[in-house]
């Protein structure tokens, strides 16, 4: 008698969803794999089935049982796609993924990460896709976030006079202030104008999640429409391949790598060799006007027999192309405008009852400070200008830079003037209710609860992010500092920096305290909402009008904390002729 069975070799997985229902899990759910061993044929196996709901519930008892949770089985599939090539649970997270479904971790230290903040509907077109061997989700089979556009009168002027222009002329430039809504609003000019091929080519790769979100707001009623990138959505292979209209997101650093525009890698020739309708360039000013940017974007344009690019460049300081353009070639939308709209928008009577457009847009005031008689030192007498290099000056060690010995009680890597910066420090936080010094009572600290404090460079942030540690107020415990300078590759770690800053600040922004030191990160291309402050400190006369207008427009970012709007946002800068000059640039 045989006593020994054979069990099977072969087995289906199957892909689970469940959810837990209270408060903490509320709007997340576990997707899952399993394994099911059964002799049905693969057609009698339809969702939810007996048998795959008991496979599935086996696998879950064996890591909720002991803990004692209850859940809800919600959904039972066959990981099976319609060419009967098995997929595991990995394929359909990384549909989610791609599509702008976010992961959410309740064990960030084992990172158990099959949870998603996702809905039911949601997580089933995602595994219909990996079926169907699609990498994403279309805007329509996301079953959230579709509140539907209403652009300003000055957006709405952008669009019209854009695809007005481009009935003449190739190009547009865009020289709209930061917080103008230049993604969502480029985005509206492709959808009316049924754009089949369009690329977005942007010097700062981390905005990728941004066009991607602004994307799925404007599409979200066109099924037809998809996004590709090499991070989220489509490939650019499945796009060029298929009959869809679609947006791709690219990268100017890795495009210029290609052999095609003289680069050294085999790479993105399906990029150049395409026909493009819309060439949009975000944060123009950056990374084209060199030789090897400009042969980038002219080997993406195509003007040729009975075929041209138009081209469309987005830029809330573009100094530096503005002599490239026509004056009809230009739309333009500055600080002046928008706040000047947003007063007389209450004022106008036909605007009677009616909600302001501008309401959520903060005022932005500017402060200076005089230190030339509390530090005149570091004054430099070329430009009259504080000399921040000077004043946030570290030992390096070597006696040629430092021009003498370093003192006993210092290290490298410590300021030279630690005396006169803790006493800067102390000048900024003296609580007296006389001074105007932005941490000088309670309530000012209450406005400033998050702020950025730009430094000259990454020594120097360092050294400040040890000593406001050390100090009194500063260091007591109620701010958290956070310095996202680094010492690496600035494109590389941008995201790690970003969500350095989020994890400081929390979700409850209004119980936590921030200072961000920065020396050129988080300057463009992000969005910190709790930010109502920022820092000058650092550049001198000659700064780059453009680079310090990115800067401090940082901090007008709209945003909603503890049930409060924010309504008003500040500069502080202690070079008050620098102010002066970059006003008058900006103007």
């Amino acid at each position: 008698m045989v006593t020994n069975k054979f069990s099977s070799t072969f087995s289906y997985k199957l892909i689970y969803i469940f959810r837990i229902n209270d408060d903490i899990h509320k709007g997340k759910l576990k997707i899952g794999e399993a394994t099911v061993h059964t002799t049905n044929d693969i057609s009698l196996l339809k969702p939810n089935h007996e048998e795959l709901n008991n496979a599935a519930k086996n696998r879950i008892n064996t890591y909720t049982s002991t803990a004692g949770i209850k859940y809800e089985l919600l959904h039972t599939e066959l990981a099976v796609d319609y060419k009967e090539n098995s997929f595991n649970d990995k394929k359909v997270h990384n549909v989610l993924l791609r599509s702008g479904i976010k992961r959410f971790y309740f064990d960030t230290e084992n990172k158990q990460n099959e949870w998603f903040i996702v809905d039911l509907e949601t997580a089933k077109q995602a595994i219909k896709a990996v079926k169907e061997n699609k990498l994403s989700l279309s805007v329509d089979q996301i079953s959230y976030g579709k509140d539907p556009i209403i652009f300003r009168p000055e957006q709405e002027n952008a669009i019209s006079k854009t695809i007005e222009n481009f009935k003449r002329s190739d190009t547009m430039l865009w020289n709209a202030k930061m917080r103008f809504g230049k993604t969502l609003t480029a985005l509206e000019v492709v959808r009316r104008q049924k754009y089949k091929r369009t690329i977005i080519i942007t010097h700062r790769p981390v905005v990728n999640d941004g066009w991607f979100e602004d994307f799925n707001k404007i599409f979200c009623n066109n099924s037809e429409y998809k996004y590709g990138s090499k991070k989220v959505g489509e490939s650019i292979e499945n796009l060029i391949n298929s009959d869809n209209p679609f947006v791709y997101f690219a990268s100017i650093q890795d495009l210029r790598g290609s052999t095609e525009v003289g680069g050294i890698f085999n790479k993105d020739e399906i990029i150049f060799n395409s026909n493009w309708d819309l060439v949009v360039i975000d944060e123009a000013h950056e990374g084209t006007q060199t030789k090897l940017g400009e042969k980038t974007i002219e080997g993406v344009v195509k003007i040729h027999d009975n075929y041209k690019t138009k081209v469309l460049m987005l830029s809330g300081t573009p100094f530096n192309l503005l002599g490239d353009f026509k004056e009809d070639e230009i739309y333009t939308w500055d600080y002046i405008m928008e706040q000047s709209a947003k007063l007389e928008w209450d004022a106008d009577i036909e605007h009677f009852g009616d909600s302001n457009p501008y309401s959520d847009l903060p005022q932005l005031n500017i402060y200076t400070y005089y230190l030339d008689k509390l530090m005149p030192k570091y004054i430099d007498v070329s430009d009259n200008a504080f000399n921040f290099r000077e004043f946030f000056r570290t030992w390096t060690g070597e006696l040629e830079i430092d021009r003498c010995p370093i003192p006993k009680n210092r290290v490298v890597g410590d300021f030279v003037h630690k005396e006169d910066i803790n006493r800067f420090l102390d000048l900024l936080s003296k609580q007296d209710v006389n001074s105007n010094y932005p941490y000088s009572t309670k309530e000012y600290i209450e406005y400033f609860r998050h702020s950025l404090w730009m430094v000259p460079g990454v020594k120097e942030a360092k050294a400040l992010s040890k000593l406001l540690k050390e100090h009194c107020v500063f260091g007591s415990g109620v701010f958290k500092i956070v310095n996202v300078a680094g010492n690496g590759d600035e494109e590389e770690k941008y995201e790690e920096a970003l969500n350095k800053v989020k994890n400081a600040i929390t979700d409850k922004p209004e119980n936590t305290n921030t200072i961000t030191i920065s020396c050129g990160r988080l300057t463009t291309g992000v969005s910190i909402p709790e930010w109502t402050a920022v820092f000058m400190l650092s550049g001198s006369y000659s700064t780059a009008a453009s680079s310090y207008l990115q800067t401090i427009f940082r901090v007008q970012t709209p945003g909603k904390i503890g049930g409060k709007v924010k309504e008003k946002c500040y500069v502080f800068d202690f070079a008050p002729d620098r102010t002066l000059k970059m006003a008058a640039q900006a103007g």
